[in-house]
């Protein structure tokens, strides 16, 4: 866990993501950031924006980035969603939320790549934190979800 700056200030973690069809994997996710904190952590959340979903993956989301938004703040584990920044600069998000925690998923390679390197060139104390995967399940990803409506209902 990171050392906040004055000890009756909460540790800040910072996490990201698309959270198109919150399943289980994105709950579980979320959990393990806000514990990569410690007990009394504030879980800051980026909902990537509906045009950095189709830049990245070829396609648009299937719920809107506010939907998400809203949906990932309705959380309990959560204490503040956040819409991403346009130009995807790790530095302007750190200057913004000052975190002192960064979780990445397992999938997130390149932005774990991006994140480190902004962390060296900047001599950050920021921590990063590695969330690995949860035990497999049917429906953990949103593509899994995806693909299970399209065999059930496919005629």
């Amino acid at each position: 866990m990171a050392n906040p700056k004055n000890r009756n200030q909460p540790v800040v973690v910072l996490a990201s993501g698309v959270f198109d069809l919150l399943h289980l994997g994105h709950v579980k996710f979320l959990e393990e950031a806000k514990r990569a904190g410690g007990k009394n952590a504030k879980l800051i959340v980026i909902i990537a924006r509906d045009q950095t979903v189709e830049s990245i993956k070829g396609r648009k989301p299937i719920m809107p980035e506010n939907q998400r938004r809203i949906l990932v703040e309705s959380l309990k584990i959560v204490n503040h969603a956040i819409l991403g920044f346009d130009n995807l600069a790790i530095g302007e998000v750190v200057a913004e939320i000052k975190p002192d925690i960064i979780a990445l998923g397992y999938d997130q390679e390149t932005m774990t790549q991006n994140v480190e390197a902004y962390l060296k060139t900047h001599n950050s104390p920021i921590q990063l934190v590695r969330i690995s995967k949860f035990e497999a399940d049917a429906l953990d990803s949103s593509s899994k979800i995806k693909q299970k409506i399209v065999e059930k209902f496919h005629r």
